[in-house]
């Protein structure tokens, strides 16, 4: 499938748009038939372009044990008082060695 085909995303929208068409008592024979013509191709393609389902369910996983490894508290911006009080401590320190 090439870019400008769409993504599965894209066809699934529109396969929900033309259910709409057909289901639609305002809507005329010809519009009828065109929706379902165009269900038909769009259905097509979407059975060559969808993504294996094992594959996509193994990404997802890969991904949320990706998110579990990283960690959950928010680290410490550089600069805070802590920074201070650390390099005041360390010239304390190296002022009584000498």
């Amino acid at each position: 499938m090439s870019e400008n085909e769409g993504s599965v995303e894209a066809i699934e929208r529109k396969l929900r748009a033309l259910a709409l068409v057909l289901a639609d008592p305002a809507a005329t024979e010809h519009e009828k038939a065109n929706a379902r013509s165009l269900k038909q191709r769009l259905e097509e393609r979407l059975a060559r372009s969808a993504p294996d389902k094992g594959a996509d369910l193994l990404f997802r996983l890969g991904r949320a044990m990706r998110d579990l490894r990283q960690s959950v508290e928010p680290s410490t911006p550089k600069g805070d008082w802590t920074d201070h009080a650390f390099r005041l401590g360390r010239l304390f320190r190296r002022g009584l060695k000498k």
